[in-house]
Formats: C-alpha cells, sequence, structure tokens
C-alpha cells in the first residue's frame, strides 16, 4: 500500500492552492473531499461547492461528498460557536474514519487552506491527531497579499461568489481576483479592514482553472444582491 493524501476542497481558492502545493510536493493526494453544510456554517466555506466535482473532474482526482446535517436546526443553532465548531468537525471526521476501512488505502494526511483561522484550524489538527495522520496547511500564517499574488502568478482564474462586507457591492459578484481587484481589496483593507483573501467571511470565491487543471469550468451565473451583500447563483457550469 502506498500512503494517500485526501485534500479537504471546497473549490475556493485557499483549499485550491493547498491542493495545488501539496501535488508541487508530491503527496500523493488521491481524494478531494467536500463537505456541503446545509446552512450557515463556522467551519466550512458553503457557496457554490456543488461545483466542487466539476473541479475534482479537472483535476482527476476522485471526488467524495459529505452530507452533514442542518448546523442551522435543532439544539446546533442555539449553541454557542465552540460546540457548533466541535459538532461540525464530526462529520468530516466521520467520512475519514470511513476511508481507514478501504481495502489498499492507507490515509497520511490532509491538505487545508485555513490561513489565519485558529477557530478552524485548532479543530483540524485535534482531528489530525486523533486519527494518526499529518496536516498539511501551506497557507497557515503566510502574508495574505503575498498568497493572492502566488495564485495570480501561478495561473488561478479565482471568480469571486460571494460578498458580505462593507465596501464589496454587488460589482464584485463575478469579479475575478487579479492584479486589478487585489489592488482594490488592499484600499479596502486600509479603508474599511476587508481581509484581502476574505478570511473573515467578506467574500468566497470559486476557481474555475489552475496549473492543477485540465480543462477550465464555464460558468453561466445570475447575481443576487440581499441589501447588503450578495451571491452569485449558478444557472450552470460545465468543463470546456
Amino acid at each position: 500500500m502506498s500512503d494517500d493524501w485526501v485534500s479537504l476542497f471546497s473549490g475556493g481558492k485557499d483549499s485550491s492552492w493547498a491542493l495545488y502545493r501539496a501535488l508541487e510536493e508530491d503527496l500523493p493526494v488521491s481524494r478531494l473531499l467536500t463537505v456541503h453544510p446545509a446552512g450557515d456554517s463556522y467551519m466550512y466555506h458553503t457557496p457554490a461547492t456543488r461545483l466542487s466535482a466539476l473541479a475534482a473532474e479537472s483535476a482527476g482526482i476522485e471526488a467524495i461528498d459529505v452530507e452533514p446535517a442542518d448546523f442551522e436546526s435543532g439544539e446546533a443553532a442555539d449553541s454557542d460557536a465552540g460546540t457548533r465548531g466541535d459538532a461540525e468537525i464530526e462529520p468530516l471526521e466521520a467520512a475519514l474514519r470511513d476511508l481507514l476501512d478501504v481495502p489498499g488505502f492507507d490515509l497520511a494526511g490532509v491538505t487545508a487552506g485555513a490561513v489565519e483561522s485558529e477557530f478552524q484550524t485548532s479543530r483540524i489538527e485535534g482531528m489530525c491527531d486523533r486519527l494518526g495522520i499529518d496536516l498539511f496547511a501551506p497557507l497557515w500564517q503566510e502574508d495574505p497579499v503575498a498568497l493572492a499574488e502566488s495564485m495570480i502568478d501561478a495561473g488561478f482564474e479565482i471568480t469571486i461568489v460571494q460578498v458580505a462586507a462593507y465596501g464589496l457591492d454587488e460589482s464584485w459578484l463575478g469579479r475575478t481576483l487579479d492584479r486589478n481587484a487585489l489592488s482594490d481589496l488592499r484600499d479596502l483593507n486600509d479603508d474599511y479592514g476587508v481581509h484581502v483573501l476574505g478570511e473573515g467571511g467578506e467574500f468566497e470565491t470559486f476557481v474555475t482553472d489552475g496549473p492543477h487543471m485540465d480543462r477550465a469550468i464555464e460558468l453561466e451565473t445570475e447575481p443576487v444582491w440581499e441589501g447588503s451583500r450578495g451571491h452569485l447563483r449558478v444557472l450552470d457550469a460545465e468543463l470546456t
């Protein structure tokens, strides 16, 4: 058996960059695992996660989908953030434990795209300790501007699919995160404290093409604006 790695993958820029860097380091990533929260989530990227299957197909890596219970219902909605975060890691850990029973599969570690979130990273680290596996987190505590520049320079095509911060209006929906957008985000960081990578949930992204992908993903979308925040509704998506 060979050691296998699993990429914790949403299709967004951060998890895609973690996957790309893992492949550059010759880590044998054989699964992309995507959690699809039914409601809001403290632990996971939520918009456009269904598109991750297309990204996995383009990357030539098997996709695994995790469908946890609605985190906004029942007792979970009434619990504090820490309790909810602990509950949200459970379906992810269960999916990884299932992989441990797959014949010929030897789970060595997971990749994660956390940049500054101690809330997420500490829980993923705890999960890895319980499973006895390694964690590869190449974005952790790196300079956000340098990371964004590296993604752009590497050829990542990054589409902004959701915004939820003062200073980010409807014009940002569907915008490509390129050098011009990064310059504008740096200005918004100075003026309003918007994180240039959206680490605080200010915006969310989806990677439609990159050096780890064989084919680009073409999106047909329409903007949905809700007063002070909005998202792209995906009407159609296909590999070109």
